[in-house]
């Protein structure tokens, strides 16, 4: 999939070209112009980088990169601004941006760093795929940890492996079959009789949130239920 950037700057004319090189380069662009037409954006999609200028309508780019923040931690920020003073670019690495480029700027820079950043952000995520947040749960995959609050258990490596298949298809329904092929690596009687065993310890130690709710489809399957 192309990586998806979000592009706020309210020049038309360097917009346009910015947007069309990035486009060219195989980015998926989405640009506004405005800094509240951006903030309404960013609430319903999520995106692999954000290049902002400072100076927008409405709301300006610190400001947005402050509402960015609060939904992602980790989405890279790029800013993009005429003004040169020490202080602007301290506040907007204080505010948690990744870089900050001075107009006019060019065009191979940035794109050498977009794809710098990229890259160090899909590294974090592979890391990161080994940790899940769970409702109030945090199971740590690799190390076979479960813990709510400062209450921590150990798991089985199998019941690591349907925690997290769970997690991974939260409120979709999967199949009983597809569980015992992928995790057991057959589908008999006796597998499943093991699947229903592990089902119930993972209900008992999950009880502790109730928003999780590991449900029992008849006749089809499970849905890890997880409230929003």
């Amino acid at each position: 999939m192309k990586p998806h950037l979000l592009y706020v700057e309210d020049d038309e004319s360097l917009s346009f070209v910015t947007k069309d090189n990035l486009e060219l380069k195989g980015y998926q662009i989405t640009h506004c112009l405005r800094g509240k037409e951006a903030a309404d954006l960013i609430q319903e999609t999520s995106f692999d980088l954000c290049i902002l200028d400072v100076m927008l309508p409405e709301m300006d780019g610190f400001e947005l990169a402050s509402l960015i923040r609060r939904k992602d931690k980790e989405v890279p920020i790029i800013f993009l601004t005429a003004k040169s003073l020490k202080e602007d670019k301290i506040h907007g690495l204080k505010l948690g941006a990744d870089d900050y480029m001075t107009k006019p700027f060019s065009i191979e820079e940035l794109i050498l760093k977009i794809e710098v950043f990229l890259r160090r952000s899909r590294i974090n995520h592979r890391v990161k795929q080994d940790q899940f947040q769970i409702g109030q749960f945090h199971l740590d995959y690799p190390n076979l940890q479960l813990q709510i609050g400062e209450a921590g258990r150990r798991l089985t490596q199998k019941e690591a492996d349907l925690l997290k298949y769970f997690y991974e298809n939260a409120n979709q329904v999967v199949k009983r079959s597809n569980i015992l092929k992928q995790l057991w690596g057959e589908d008999d009687y006796f597998m499943g009789r093991s699947l229903d065993v592990f089902i119930s310890r993972l209900r008992k130690y999950l009880k502790a949130d109730p928003g999780i709710k590991i449900e029992n489809i008849h006749g089809v399957g499970f849905r890890l239920q997880l409230q929003e």
